[in-house]
């Protein structure tokens, strides 16, 4: 062999000797220590090893996707999932990866993880390395301090899901019905809830009482605005016993959790999630009457119902039906058992969240009582008029029209003024819509300052005790022959919001003397009839808007 080839060779096992125990340190890294609840997006590194301790049940993970995870999923329950360790724990090997849309859901080694339509970051797991270390070091843990001690404050608060706002009490079973074993799961099924609602400063608030012999307030809105504070305080929550008296606690929940002290918002539906495993031992009907009438929308969440055997031991079978906000077969959901209950979180979460169902709460969808005024002068034309019809009705559709919902009233005018209907004339949402579907286009001079005026006499002024806030739409196709800032302060005076929607020659300014101030939000113009289509959501949202703000 060369002199240089030996030269080089030597040179090589020289660097390559320096160089193992750096690769050894690096690869036996000691992992770090976690928590069966420690999700992906606590640790805040590329490529991470840590170790999972053994003991986890398989009920308290909460897993998105499948070989690539939501960040948000358990890094334990991911890596139980993929076959990397099993319930006994060990090293994992946590990669962090970019977000993606439409995580998978897939049964694997006793988890069925879930669906999540988007997520802002992932990871995936493999097996780790150095197992045979000893892991030192204080676990990450996201939420699950030693019991006892007092829960620090998040530095960062997650403003939350804020197409979901609402105040949400979770009521769950404690008694001997259920018994301990069941209880544990129907605290794990409202902990993925939770997590998948979306809890935040601005979005979902909740807490959460345990019906028994007596009812308990186990922690308050106010109390935690983070999923993972709410997910520690759901798994301390202990087994209380006794009778169902779910009745009793239904309306010691709406009289007393409700209110501005324990953090309850103004303008945001308040809510019960009812849990019944079986039947309640009390009556709940008048319950869910005093939920009603306190503003709070009850949902039933009824688990095992009573076989025909039981009924005669149920004092009303109707139970669900008499304690929901409405029987519409909305506020009532129904789970087989307490097990295998994943794939139910998504339906109940998606109710949970559609705000405008929510009758018994006072909300923009249901607390407003809206006067359209039409323009049906000569220069509208009948084909326009139509376009004018069809807009009132898209906006007037989205509301809950009942007897004790939202209101609609329609006047159209020329120099003269015709009451199409009052808000006393129909009260559901395919009457009105019909009604407006047949009003007949008049021809005429445009007088909308005597419009305002009469509108404001004969359809506001017999309603000027109803507790819903007064709202005004204007839409018009040209300049008034009167002057309209005189009767717009007028209505504005009587607590009358007014939107004005202008189309072709209807003059700027006469669209800004009669809106309501900031007069830039409340004032819209199109060139065509045609292009009142996209205004709709404007005014829908404006009203939402003035609504919350009127609320506060």
């Amino acid at each position: 062999m060369p002199a240089t080839w030996i030269h080089a060779l030597c040179l090589g096992v020289w660097l390559l000797l320096l160089l193992l125990p750096r690769l050894a340190r690096a690869e036996g890294a000691v992992p770090i220590a976690i928590t069966c609840f420690t999700r992906g997006l606590d640790i805040r590194k590329e490529r991470a090893d840590v170790l999972c301790p053994g003991g986890c049940s398989l009920e308290e993970f909460s897993v998105f996707g499948n070989i690539v995870y939501a960040s948000v999923s358990s890094i334990c329950g991911a890596a139980v999932h993929r076959g990397v360790i099993d319930t006994s724990g060990g090293p994992v090997r946590v990669y962090s990866l970019p977000g993606r849309e439409n995580y998978s859901s897939a049964d694997a080694n006793g988890i069925q993880s879930q669906t999540l339509s988007r997520w802002p970051a992932s990871f995936a797991v493999t097996k780790g390395k150095g197992s045979t270390q000893e892991a030192t070091g204080r676990a990450v843990s996201t939420a699950h301090p030693p019991a006892g001690k007092r829960l620090k404050k998040t530095p960062e608060k997650k403003t939350g899901n804020k197409d979901c706002k609402a105040d949400i009490a979770f009521l769950i079973d404690g008694s001997f019905n259920i018994g301990q074993r069941r209880f544990n799961l129907q605290k794990n099924f409202v902990g993925k809830v939770a997590l998948m609602l979306g809890i935040g400063t601005e979005g979902p608030h909740v807490g959460l009482v345990q019906a028994s012999e007596h009812p308990k307030i186990e922690f308050y809105l106010k109390n935690f605005t983070s999923a993972k504070d709410v997910l520690f305080a759901i798994k301390e929550v202990g087994f209380r016993g006794g009778n169902s008296n779910t009745g009793k606690a239904l309306k010691h929940t709406a009289q007393k959790f409700f209110t501005a002290d324990t953090g309850v918002r103004k303008g945001i539906p308040k809510v019960v999630v009812v849990f019944i495993d079986g039947w309640p031992s009390d009556d709940i009907e008048e319950a869910g009457i005093v939920a009603r009438e306190f503003g709070v929308n009850v949902f039933i969440v009824s688990v095992a119902k009573p076989i025909p055997e039981e009924l005669g031991m149920v004092q009303d079978v109707a139970f669900v039906d008499k304690a929901v906000c409405r029987n519409n077969g909305f506020f009532s959901y129904h789970l087989p058992n307490w097990f295998g209950t994943t794939k139910y979180v998504k339906p109940l979460v998606q109710k949970l969240c559609t705000h405008e169902q929510m009758m018994c709460s006072k909300t923009c969808y249901n607390s407003v009582n809206i006067a359209f005024l039409i323009d049906g002068s000569s220069s509208v034309g009948d084909s326009n008029f139509r376009l004018m019809l069809e807009f009132v009705s898209n906006i007037a559709k989205t509301f809950e029209i009942s007897d004790i919902g939202a209101k609609i009233a329609a006047v159209q005018f020329t120099y003269d003024q015709r009451t199409e209907f009052t808000f006393t004339d129909y009260n559901t949402k395919e009457n009105v819509l019909a009604a407006l579907g047949n009003i007949r286009y008049m021809s005429g001079g445009t007088a909308t300052g005597d419009a305002i005026s009469f509108t404001v006499r004969n359809v506001f002024g017999p309603i000027r005790d109803s507790p819903n806030k007064n709202f005004l739409v204007i839409v018009t196709d040209g300049q008034s022959y009167d002057d309209v800032r005189g009767p717009a302060a007028a209505a504005h005076d009587a607590g009358i919001t007014i939107f004005s929607v202008g189309v072709a020659w209807a003059p700027l300014d006469d669209l800004k003397d009669m809106a309501s101030k900031p007069k830039e939000s409340h004032a819209f113009f199109t060139r065509e009839f045609t292009g009142l289509e996209p205004i709709v959501s404007d005014v829908i949202r404006g009203i939402c808007r003035d609504f919350l703000e009127s609320q506060q």
